[in-house]
């Protein structure tokens, strides 16, 4: 008989299969057994057709890869550490020295951040287009630009770009595209075909999102994916994922798939109360302007309109504010710490509200014309009442 140890470790119980549940099972492993040698030589981590390794994938990983493309309107999918990685990973495997990315003025931050340091770095440059101009994007892109990001709508100011102009312009000149998806979530609009009514050909090449805000949706998971419908692009992706180790963990591949089902419920409130607050904001007499997509007067409202401005809940939970310029740093900073039921934090699309007072003057290349000057600040509107949140926010402002 072996020793209690060796049985243990070598227990010959397996449990019965067929065993359904409402949430997927979780499953944690580096090392993947093989039932033998031929099977070792013969199985593909590639293709999804078997198990080899851990940082290839899982039951748990494959299964939420799937219900992301459903999502988003994919074919295949890569999960990442966090939606930066997935920025990350798109321009280590597409970009080479003496390349040239275009990114929008409006982008998110640490992408501008990554293009600044890292890539040119690596020789790889990079210059920023005005984003609500097509004929900028168009101007900009040379013979040496291999890669255009799109984000909509902008981070932090909120202005939604005239998307599909923007992709056909990528599409003529025979540039992929790549866009930040996260603000909406597969569920404003369909990455891939941008409906309604657009030729599948103006569809995106690639769809990243980052899978820490709405997909998981309580504020404790960082995550990333990489989205296609391209099996060659995707492979190509797929290599340089494989490279670099990426992997996510398996309790946090657990926590987004069991989010999921909630996710267009959420968002729809999400974006129900945001739209209150926005409306409410326009009347405070301490603000220049309101910036949310759905207000006519928010810039770049009728692209919205025009591509997610009939579907409910299809303009997030993101609103922003520029104070009038009577009011300093010291001012609005103080408003922000009076705020009770908003939290100062970064990232958002989880149950709690979130401020964040910014100085947009160091993130973009000049003061955008259709932006009022003065200080803005950001609201991640959570799940909390409407009522209660205003209430926060008036007290906040006249005490």
């Amino acid at each position: 008989m072996a020793d209690l140890t060796t049985t243990l470790i070598h227990h010959p119980y397996q449990p019965p299969p067929g065993f359904a549940a409402p949430q997927p099972g979780v499953f944690k492993a580096s090392t993947v057994f093989f039932p033998n040698v031929a099977a070792m030589r013969e199985f593909d981590w590639k293709d999804k057709s078997a198990y080899t390794y851990g940082l290839h994938g899982t039951p748990t990983t494959y299964t939420l890869e799937e219900r992301l493309c459903t999502l988003e309107g994919g074919a295949q999918c890569l999960l990442v550490p966090s939606g930066l990685a997935a920025i990350a990973t798109v321009a280590l495997a597409l970009l080479r020295s003496g390349d040239e990315v275009l990114i929008p003025d409006n982008a998110y931050g640490p992408s501008k951040a990554l293009a600044e340091g890292e890539l040119t770095h690596w020789g790889i440059t990079h210059r920023y287009f005005d984003p609500m101009d097509p004929a900028d994007l168009a101007a900009k892109i040379s013979s040496r630009t291999k890669l255009v990001w799109l984000e909509a709508a902008g981070s932090v100011t909120l202005e939604f770009p005239d998307l599909r102009a923007q992709v056909g312009i990528c599409k003529a000149a025979e540039v992929l595209c790549a866009l930040d998806n996260t603000w909406g979530a597969g569920l404003a609009f369909k990455p891939f075909d941008l409906a309604p009514g657009a030729q599948h050909a103006l569809a995106v090449d690639i769809s990243i999102h980052a899978l820490t805000k709405y997909p998981s949706g309580g504020g404790d998971v960082l995550m990333g994916s990489v989205i296609t419908q391209d099996e060659r692009l995707h492979m190509k992706l797929k290599l340089c994922h494989m490279r670099l180790g990426l992997g996510v963990g398996a309790n946090d591949a657990e926590s987004v798939l069991r989010a999921l089902p909630s996710l267009a419920l959420r968002y729809r409130q999400h974006d129900e109360t945001t739209r209150t607050l926005a409306q409410w904001c326009l009347q405070c007499e301490e603000f220049a302007q309101v910036l949310h997509p759905a207000l006519p007067q928010s810039p770049g409202h009728a692209h919205w309109q025009a591509l997610c401005g009939n579907a409910p809940g299809a303009a997030a939970g993101l609103l922003s504010v520029i104070f009038k310029p009577a009011y300093n740093q010291q001012q609005v900073d103080a408003f922000c710490d009076a705020l009770q039921l908003f939290k100062i934090g970064y990232s958002w699309g989880g149950p709690m509200s979130l401020v964040m007072p910014y100085q947009l003057e160091t993130m973009r290349s000049s003061w955008p014309a259709h932006l009022q000057p003065g200080i803005l600040v950001r609201f991640s509107i959570g799940l909390e009442s409407a009522a209660d949140l205003q209430a926060d926010l008036l007290k906040a402002l006249r005490g």
